[in-house]
């Protein structure tokens, strides 16, 4: 007829996560009550794709050796949003028209305009992420020629990187 909040009390008995609710003292025989739980669980990175609960349903006033139990496995899910967001320092590169590029120079003004691109890989959650891949293809020839001399490449926050091709060809 009415809705009444439960009072619960979690505790932890046998390595196992047990929440007792009490329905309420004395019930009339032949009762019928429908309860709905909300549980909010954290730490399932590494609970596979399922996590199950055992309910049971247990009388105090008298030992039955029928106390209504069910299993109920529910799906996890990792879910998280990923963005991924770019610069180039200087945003516009105009390169002289009587600019060459000297082959064998050691010199870093002799192969181009100094260009930084920076990515930056955000997650926006909620859920944390491991095991992302970013890949980023930069056309650095067209045809034979150099369009792009590609001196270095640089990670932050505990990443790893591996590359191809190879940096800095000509020991700029």
């Amino acid at each position: 007829q009415g809705q009444e909040k439960l009072s619960c009390n979690p505790k932890k008995e046998n390595r196992t996560h047990v929440v007792l609710c009490e329905l309420g003292n004395p019930m009339k025989a032949g009762a019928r009550i429908t309860v709905d739980l909300e549980l909010s669980v954290s730490g399932l990175e590494d609970m596979g794709e399922a996590i199950t609960f055992h309910l049971q349903l247990q009388s105090k006033n008298s030992p039955s050796p029928s106390n209504a139990s069910v299993t109920v496995t529910v799906p996890v899910e990792a879910e998280a949003e990923m963005e991924l967001r770019g610069n180039s320092l200087p945003a516009t590169t105009v390169l002289p028209t009587s600019w060459r590029w000297v082959e064998g120079s050691r010199r870093l003004e002799d192969h181009g305009i100094k260009v930084e691109h920076v990515y930056e890989l955000h997650n926006k959650g909620p859920g944390t992420v491991s095991g992302v891949t970013l890949s980023l293809a930069v056309p650095h020839l067209l045809g034979d020629h150099v369009l792009l001399y590609l001196l270095e490449l640089g990670t932050e926050g505990g990443m790893n990187c591996s590359h191809h091709p190879a940096l800095n060809p000509a020991q700029v």
